[in-house]
């Protein structure tokens, strides 16, 4: 099924049923994993919304959850490499575990500086969570990155909170750009 979004044609790639059962999958993973705590999952704005609230509303731990928001698309197909920090998390993380939850990690660029910039508030941890993860657009390593909902191709995708010139977010499910 081909889409238009803005100028561009889509077509799906991840339907919204696989999107649900691998959220649920990786809530139960985390909800192990920190059994007995009470992490904060601090979501990164604006494409991670829907993600964050999927993940939380299926978690089974008690769970802090907050804002911050980045940029390094700017309306384009690809990473400006350029990180806007439009605001900052407003909760105390120090002495905390922190879990940073991405709509997508493509180069790494805007992770690696967004965990530098949190480190130094002294959270007991920190660990990320993607729903995407394009291993070959990666040029930063981020060693916090450990739950990944699906690995993809480097390909522009919009859908489930990620946009192409802010119109796309609302699809209930991947998809990628076609042409």
């Amino acid at each position: 099924m081909k889409i238009a979004v803005a100028d561009l044609d889509f077509e799906l790639q991840i339907p919204y049923a696989q999107l649900e059962k691998r959220t649920k999958e990786l809530a139960k993973q985390i909800s192990e994993d920190y059994e007995g705590r009470s992490p904060i999952i601090a979501g990164i704005l604006t494409g991670s919304f829907l993600f964050v609230a999927d993940l939380v509303k299926n978690m089974e731990i008690p769970v802090e959850v907050t804002f911050t928001k980045l940029a390094s698309y700017f309306g384009g197909t690809s990473s400006s490499r350029k990180i806007r920090d439009d605001f900052d998390l407003t909760i105390d993380i120090k002495g905390r575990h922190l879990i940073l939850v991405e709509d997508i990690v493509d180069t790494g660029n805007t992770l690696h500086y967004l965990v530098d910039k949190l480190r130094v508030r002294e959270p007991a941890s920190i660990t990320v969570c993607t729903l995407l993860f394009k291993p070959k657009a990666i040029e930063v390593s981020v060693e916090e990155l450990k739950y990944v909902g699906f690995e993809i191709e480097n390909e522009f995708v919009v859908g489930y909170g990620l946009d192409y010139r802010e119109q796309g977010r609302s699809l209930m499910g991947i998809y990628r750009r076609i042409g």
